[in-house]
């Protein structure tokens, strides 16, 4: 129940009260959130937010495919423990695409060691079978 309060909660302090949004982009809104959230929790449902393609560029230069971010998650090389939007920078639907521009604070382990980053983030979303799935997602390092 926490989380699904925490869950709501974001969705309304990120994007207000305020906004109109259709229902294509709240489904995508959604989605967003629901990737924060699963990540912060370490939750493998993440897996299924992904396109089968997807494709990760990290802020330390790494790059993933589906199977290198599946392997690396449920094994707990790297474990979140905040996922934080701080800024929404640019959000635009077209067709079955969709782009997120946005910054993120991260806190976590990797390997054992903390972290903690402010991240810039590009993210792709393609609507597949009626629902919104990552297709890509690149990050940069914000000092």
């Amino acid at each position: 129940m926490k989380s699904l309060f925490s869950f709501i909660f974001l969705i309304c302090f990120v994007f207000g009260f305020s906004q109109n949004y259709s229902k294509k982009e709240k489904a995508l809104i959604s989605q967003v959130s629901k990737l924060d959230s699963l990540m912060q929790n370490n939750d493998s449902k993440i897996l299924e937010l992904f396109s089968e393609d997807v494709s990760f560029g990290h802020s330390n230069g790494w790059v993933q495919n589906y199977q290198d971010f599946k392997t690396d998650f449920e094994s707990g090389k790297v474990k979140y423990q905040s996922v934080k939007q701080t800024e929404l920078k640019e959000f635009i639907i077209k067709n079955k695409f969709a782009n997120i521009r946005r910054t993120i604070s991260v806190k976590g382990l990797y390997k054992n060691d903390e972290f903690q980053m402010k991240l810039s983030v590009l993210e792709f979303w393609i609507k597949q079978k009626g629902i919104w799935k990552l297709w890509s997602r690149q990050s940069v390092g914000l000092k």
